[in-house]
C-alpha cells in the first residue's frame, strides 16, 4: 500500500450507534450479559480490558466500527476517571441507550467489587494476602499477547495517514519525556486540528478560537486541583469517605499507578488512615482480581469501615464515570461530523493508542523475565493472530 500505516476496512456499524430508538429489553439484557461476563473474566488491567472490548464488540458481536471504538476511546481518554470502565459505559449506551450506560457500568464493575471486598473480608480477618506472586506470573504474559493483537488491528485503523502515524509517534516520545496523560492528548488533538484547519480553504479564526479555548479548558481541568491544598477531614466517617473517592474519580487521569499516588499522598501521608503496606496489598487485590483496577476502592472502604465503607467507597469512586459518560456520550458523533472535531479527535485517538503501548511496554518489562514467559507470550500472539 502507498501509506507505511495502512488503513483496514471498519466492521459496519450497528444501527444503534448512536442509539436512535428506544432501548429494548433484548439490547439491555444483552449488554448485561456481554458485561457481566467480562466483568467476571476480564484480567490484566486497562489495556487489556480495553482489547477485549475491542474483540468482544468491534470483531465478533459487530455492534459499532472500528473508528467508532477508537473515537469512544478518545473520549474516555480526555475524561477523567478508569478509562476501560468508561469504555463499557460508552458501549453500552451505544447498544441499549441510557438503560444500556446504566447496566452496563453496573455488569462491569459488581462482580469485580464482591470479589475485591470477600479478599478484604478475608485481609481483615486474618491479617494477610495469599501470595499472589505465582498468579500475576502466569497471567501477565497473557496479558501482553491480548493487547499486542488490539494494538496492531486499532493502531492500523488510527494511523489512516503517514501524519497521524508520526503524530503517535511523537506522543510516545512525548510520554516518554515525561509529558502528563493529558497534555499527550490534547496536544496531538490541537496539532492535528490545526493542521486540518490549515489546510482547508476557509481558514476562519472563530473554529480556531473555539478548538484552542476548548483545550485550554481540558488543560485548566488537568492542573486545577493543585492549586487548592488536599482536604484533611477531622474524622474518618462514611461521608468523608465518599467524598473523598468522589474527589478522586472526578480528578484522576491515567492508570491505576496514578490512583496509587494519590492514595499514598493522602490516605497514608496526610491523614493516616492507611499503612503502605495495606495499601500495596490493595493494588495488589485490584490487579489480581478481574475487572477495573479502580476497585481498589472497595478494598480500602472495607479495611476503613467494614462493609457500609466499601460500598461509600466503591460508589463514590465510579459515580463520576457515569456522570461524565452521560454528558459527553452524545457529544461524540457531532465532534466526528465536525472536519475540525474530527481532526481533534484522530490526534487524540493515536495518542491514546501510544499511551496504551506505553503502559504494555512497561508491563512486558516485568513480565517477560525468562525463557517460560517470553514462550508463553510468544505462543499466545501466534495463536491470537491466526485466529484472527
Amino acid at each position: 500500500m502507498a501509506e507505511p500505516f495502512p488503513q483496514i476496512p471498519s466492521t459496519p456499524a450497528s444501527p444503534l450507534s448512536p442509539p436512535s430508538k428506544r432501548a429494548t429489553p433484548a439490547a439491555v439484557a444483552e449488554v448485561a450479559r456481554v458485561f457481566l461476563r467480562l466483568g467476571v473474566t476480564a484480567f490484566g488491567g486497562p489495556a487489556a480490558y480495553i482489547a477485549m472490548l475491542e474483540d468482544e464488540v468491534v470483531t465478533r458481536r459487530r455492534w459499532i466500527g472500528r473508528e467508532d471504538f477508537l473515537d469512544r476511546l478518545g473520549a474516555a481518554s480526555l475524561i477523567p476517571g478508569p478509562t476501560s470502565t468508561e469504555m463499557v459505559i460508552y458501549l453500552g449506551y451505544l447498544r441499549a441507550g441510557w438503560p444500556g450506560l446504566a447496566v452496563a457500568g453496573i455488569c462491569f464493575i459488581v462482580p469485580s467489587a464482591v470479589m475485591v471486598a470477600f479478599f478484604a473480608w478475608a485481609y481483615v480477618r486474618f491479617g494477610s494476602l495469599p501470595g499472589v506472586g505465582r498468579f500475576l506470573y502466569g497471567l501477565k504474559p497473557v496479558v501482553i499477547a491480548i493487547v499486542a493483537q488490539a494494538l496492531w488491528k486499532l493502531g492500523r485503523t488510527a494511523a489512516k495517514t503517514r501524519f497521524l502515524g508520526a503524530a503517535g509517534i511523537a506522543s510516545i516520545g512525548a510520554a516518554v519525556a515525561g509529558g502528563g496523560a493529558l497534555i499527550v492528548l490534547a496536544g496531538a488533538g490541537v496539532v492535528a486540528a490545526l493542521r486540518e484547519w490549515w489546510k482547508s480553504s476557509q481558514r476562519g479564526l472563530k473554529p480556531l478560537a473555539v478548538l484552542l479555548i476548548a483545550a485550554g479548558a481540558v488543560l485548566a481541568g488537568q492542573f486545577a486541583r493543585f492549586a487548592a491544598a488536599p482536604p484533611r477531614p477531622r474524622a474518618m466517617g462514611l461521608g468523608a469517605l465518599f467524598l473523598y473517592f468522589v474527589k478522586i474519580g472526578s480528578v484522576l487521569y491515567g492508570s491505576g499507578y496514578v490512583l496509587l499516588a494519590f492514595l499514598e499522598q493522602d490516605l497514608v501521608g496526610n491523614w493516616r488512615w492507611l499503612t503502605s503496606k495495606q495499601l500495596l496489598d490493595a493494588v495488589a487485590v485490584g490487579q489480581i482480581t478481574p475487572g477495573p483496577l479502580f476497585t481498589t476502592a472497595t478494598f480500602i472502604g472495607y479495611v476503613l469501615k467494614g462493609a457500609p465503607g466499601a460500598v461509600a467507597a466503591t460508589v463514590g469512586i465510579f459515580l463520576p464515570a457515569f456522570v461524565f459518560c452521560a454528558v459527553s456520550g452524545p457529544v461524540v458523533p457531532w465532534l466526528r461530523r465536525s472536519r475540525l472535531a474530527g481532526a481533534f479527535l484522530d490526534g487524540v485517538n493515536v495518542a491514546s493508542l501510544a499511551l496504551m503501548a506505553l503502559v504494555t511496554w512497561e508491563l512486558a518489562r516485568t513480565a517477560l523475565i525468562d525463557v517460560l514467559t517470553i514462550a508463553t507470550a510468544l505462543t499466545c500472539s501466534c495463536c491470537r493472530f491466526a485466529i484472527a
